[in-house]
């Protein structure tokens, strides 16, 4: 097989942010990163992905670190590499739409911050959903990876994946990011799509996966003979099960070929001496469970993400109905098909999973939905890849005329100046109104401990990666 492209393969590092949300309930400090910073720096990354995602919740919550200063703070010590964050659209990093003003406003300070790559992402692929962020991000002068989120199902074809992309480069994306959160995404597919998606848009294609499957490193080979411009990588002591494939193999493996990355592996090899002693440390506090490592084939089977497999363990654990553990695996393609396929990221992986812990648990499929599956149903999160069982949206009280069909953020009055006036007295800066506008029950507390106004718990450690991920994730969707 010969390559479709000759030119070197660009890295993106995750170990700074997905690495340890994927396999250690984002339980990396700022003083875990740092003494790696220099090393790091020197490789020749197209980018780390350092911020973001959970990265934001984490901080505050558990590690009594502000995440606007540990951004600060990163970019000072990586002056020469590119920094890369995860955001979710019009959710931006929390769990609910937040108004056009609040979106573009987080924009504006990430980038002022240090931010030179905002990857924006919709959890149902609802473009409208992307249009603020994608504005803002280009207004600020941030570069914009605009997402896939991938999935399969009846209406998630290639041609599906590539009619979106068209769409996000004509909405102003500097690059296209397939984002394959569960590894469902497989080797020959992988290829096919990489090469229909190079054929179509002019701009560069950057590759995300993991290796809950055990097939990431196949799929990123076959995504490098297919011309992906750009992948995800880990470095070795926090990557494969659920975080990506090691950057070490796929940069050895490319040795002396037209994709060679021409990166160093002495480099590597000493960044990731430091970060294994980090992974040690993980391990014995409990936030680095070594099931995270293990292969499991079931996501193939279910399309469960690994996050939303402890996040089912973990509800069914506090129900005392682990023997339930199998029905509900097989539920959650029912419930996703009665919801309109989402692509199950966050939130939708939650909810989609909740509700069929739900199901399984009442004995009776649909007796109870959550306050976020009613919105989700009633087309609060956006519009609904494919046709919705009506039949169930009757069940959760919504009758057709209730449901939402403009973009939802246009239902929403600004916010901002509300939420400045709100958290006057406790925000120092905009950057903290955010915080406290995103998470309005963590950033409080977490501000008084910074600012000398209450004690400093002990950073909190997760039980278990399970846990971990259960905290962030399901807050307000455990069940009762």
């Amino acid at each position: 097989m010969e390559f479709l492209s000759n030119t070197p393969l660009l890295i993106t590092d995750t170990i700074l942010r997905d690495a340890h949300q994927s396999q250690a309930a984002t339980r990396m400090r700022l003083e875990d990163m740092l003494p790696a910073c220099e090393l790091l720096d020197s490789i020749g990354y197209y980018s780390l992905e350092m911020w973001g995602g959970a990265t934001f919740d984490s901080c505050m919550r558990f590690l009594n670190e502000d995440p606007w200063e540990r951004l600060r703070v990163l970019r000072k010590a990586l002056p020469n590499t590119k920094l890369q964050m995860l955001f979710r659209g019009q959710n931006i990093l929390g769990y609910k739409h937040y108004a056009d003003d609040v979106v573009d406003a987080f924009c504006a300070k990430s980038i002022e911050n240090g931010i030179d790559i905002i990857r924006i992402f919709d959890a149902l692929n609802d473009i409208r959903n992307l249009e603020q962020a994608i504005k803002s991000t280009k207004k600020y002068g941030g570069k914009v990876e605009a997402t896939l989120s991938y999935t399969t199902s009846p209406i998630h074809s290639e041609e599906y994946f590539v009619k979106l992309a068209k769409e996000l480069e004509q909405m102003g994306a500097d690059s296209i990011c397939i984002k394959d959160m569960a590894n469902l995404l497989l080797p020959m597919s992988a290829y096919s799509l990489v090469k229909r998606l190079k054929e179509t848009v002019s701009v560069p294609i950057h590759l995300h996966t993991h290796n809950t499957t055990g097939t990431g490193d196949m799929v990123n080979l076959m995504a490098a003979y297919a011309g992906v411009d750009i992948v995800d990588c880990a470095l070795s002591p926090l990557a494969n099960g659920t975080a990506q494939p090691a950057t070490e193999s796929l940069v050895a493996t490319l040795q002396g070929t037209p994709r060679d990355t021409g990166l160093d592996l002495g480099k590597m090899s000493e960044a990731a001496a430091h970060f294994r002693k980090v992974a040690a440390r993980l391990k014995a506090e409990g936030s680095l469970d070594p099931k995270v490592l293990s292969v499991d084939t079931n996501t193939l089977l279910y399309q469960v993400p690994g996050g939303m497999l402890s996040n089912l363990i973990s509800q069914l654990k506090q129900a005392g109905a682990e023997d339930k553990y199998y029905d509900v695996l097989a539920e959650v393609p029912r419930v996703r098909a009665d919801y309109g396929y989402p692509p199950l990221v966050t939130p939708s992986s939650q909810i989609v999973g909740t509700q069929a812990v739900m199901n399984i648990l009442s004995g009776e499929r649909y007796k109870t939905f959550t306050k976020e599956s009613k919105a989700m149903l009633r087309g609060e999160y956006g519009k609904l890849p494919g046709e919705v069982n009506e039949e169930v949206r009757r069940k959760a009280g919504i009758a057709p005329e209730e449901v939402i069909t403009c973009r939802p953020a246009d239902m929403l009055e600004p916010e901002l100046p509300k939420y400045r006036e709100e958290f006057k007295d406790i925000a120092k800066s905009d950057e903290d109104v955010l915080s406290l506008a995103l998470f309005p029950q963590v950033a409080p507390k977490f501000l008084a401990v910074r600012d000398g106004k209450a004690p400093a718990a002990a950073a909190s450690p997760a039980n278990t990666a399970a846990d971990g991920v259960r905290e962030l994730y399901v807050e307000d969707l455990s069940i009762k």
